[in-house]
């Protein structure tokens, strides 16, 4: 049976739920309580904007909200606010004071003109994080596999490096489209990698993740899978895929590297070694053919992105231009077409 993303996630959780009533099971804050714990504890935040004679909004409580591995998902990752667009309070919001424009009924509160602008359409579904200063805004209602890849887009940083309908489209293909068209990359054991480089050298790539990361399930079944990709992969690099959860001693470079524990999470150290300190989930780690690090790409890499920089890197470019100098003088197509 096909299981989402968050209710994989959910499994990794120990919450208790309240009981289903009209705020569904998430457990909602105010504005006030948010940014005093986003200040002692960072985490994104989610706003539902809704107003008191929005049907959809209602239903959205009693559907969306109200599904146990969705409301897991939030409670723990999130600081989540349920804001009426037509509320006639003061509210404070990043320092400044924000006010219902009249008593008048249906009027909307200043701080929905914030978030939505003029365009005032209920359910509206705001995401916020680095420090208040990136948004992602939808709007209408959200069933869970809608809001699905808008919360793992979030939490797991895919929005430092891809906007959000990219890695939709993405998120789609690689967990629910079973006809997708995929090439073919050939992964090596991370503990075999110097042996391999003995007999045919040639930069490396490692990618680092772990069974619960989404995106790194992402990557693997779309990134990696891009016809195109894949088959300049196949050409000019070698391949592997290290989990971070690895319970055995790997020698790299001359040197042990072991399993472990952070926070009495499992974690094994070759993740520092490979990631340059720069450790994430996903990370992706370039290497030259005498296995030094050329670059760490943190977080989620689409292939439209990550086409262009295997070539500066697979071509030499790296060694003698910059990025940008290197697209302006050698324009190609990122990626392939990848047809059902």
């Amino acid at each position: 049976m096909h299981r989402s993303p968050v209710t994989l996630a959910a499994l990794l959780l120990t919450l208790t739920l309240g009981s289903q009533n009209d705020s569904g099971l998430v457990k909602w804050l105010d504005f006030k309580t948010v940014q005093e714990k986003y200040r002692e504890q960072p985490r994104p935040v989610l706003i539902d904007l809704y107003t008191d004679w929005c049907g959809w909004c209602k239903h959205m409580m009693r559907t969306t909200y109200s599904n146990p591995n969705i409301a897991a998902y939030i409670n723990q990752h999130f600081y989540a606010v349920k804001f009426n667009a037509e509320t006639k309070d003061t509210v404070e919001y990043q320092g400044q004071v924000y006010k219902p424009y009249s008593a008048a009924p249906r009027t909307p509160h200043e701080l929905a003109i914030k978030f939505l602008g003029q365009k005032l359409s209920y359910p509206s579904t705001v995401f916020v994080t680095n420090n208040f200063q990136y948004n992602l805004l939808t709007q209408g209602y959200l069933d869970e596999k809608k809001l699905e890849p808008m919360l793992v887009f979030m939490v797991e940083n895919a929005w430092q490096t891809s906007v959000f309908d990219e890695f939709n489209r993405h998120f789609e293909k690689a967990f629910y489209d079973t006809a997708y068209k995929k090439g073919a990359v050939t992964f090596v054991d991370p503990a075999d990698l110097e042996t391999i480089q003995k007999k045919k050298p040639r930069k490396v790539l490692v990618s680092i993740g772990a069974d619960f990361c989404n995106t790194c399930r992402v990557m693997d079944r779309t990134t990696f899978s891009d016809t195109t990709i894949a088959d300049y992969i196949s050409k000019k690099f070698h391949v592997s895929r290290f989990n971070v959860t690895r319970t055995d001693t790997i020698t790299f470079k001359g040197e042990k590297h072991f399993p472990g524990q952070v926070n009495g999470f499992p974690f094994h150290s070759l993740s520092l070694r490979l990631s340059n300190n720069r450790f994430s989930l996903p990370a992706l780690c370039v290497l030259d053919e005498q296995m030094n690090i050329i670059d760490v790409l943190n977080y989620y890499q689409s292939p439209e992105r990550l086409g262009n920089i295997l070539r500066y890197i697979g071509d030499n470019g790296y060694k003698s231009k910059t990025f940008s100098d290197f697209m302006t003088e050698s324009p190609k197509p990122a990626t392939g077409k990848n047809k059902k």
